[in-house]
């Protein structure tokens, strides 16, 4: 495995984001129980959140199809996976050259996650690989060839606390 899977399509033009969809008490709680357990029937989560299983699938349906569910997933130990060294790489970039930058950085292998931050750096990227030479190659080899790369930093990891989930509300 050279990197953990990524949705490889850009965003939108317009950002990424849309208008967020109105969510009841019922669908946060799906999303709650889905976050939790995302292999969970649609019998058992219609049981855990107290309404029909036919009420339950029309929400999941409706949740998919306004954007609000992205996918499902399984959560991937990353040491477990081969990718024991983790580092947050902080890049600035040319002014005027972010969507090719991005384009480009979004097909660099062990980058996980790839946000463009208000600030004095430009691009925050969670980079997990298999060793520190293998880091090292990513953040000297890939990542200083991306043309507007103008500088890196590099701030390893040496722990992590299990990643939380999505504050969906009450």
């Amino acid at each position: 495995m050279d990197h953990l899977s990524r949705d490889p399509s850009p965003p939108p033009a317009s950002g990424g984001r849309s208008a967020a969809a109105a969510l009841d008490d019922v669908d946060r709680a799906i999303l709650r129980e889905l976050e939790a357990d995302g292999r969970l029937s649609m019998r058992a989560l219609a049981e855990r959140v107290s309404v029909s299983r036919s009420n339950v699938y029309a929400r999941v349906e409706r949740l998919i199809a306004d954007g609000v569910i992205a996918g499902f997933t399984a959560r991937v130990d990353p040491v477990r996976a081969g990718l024991g060294t983790a580092a947050y790489v902080l890049v600035t970039i040319e002014q005027n050259s972010w969507q090719q930058v991005a384009a480009t950085l979004r097909e660099v292998p062990y980058i996980q996650h790839l946000a463009f931050v208000g600030g004095d750096v430009d691009l925050v990227m969670l980079v997990r690989t298999p060793d520190n030479t293998s880091l090292r190659d990513v953040v000297l080899a890939r990542i200083h060839a991306v043309p507007g790369v103008r500088s890196t930093r590099t701030w390893l990891i040496f722990d992590e606390s299990p990643p939380a989930s999505t504050p969906i509300g009450a």
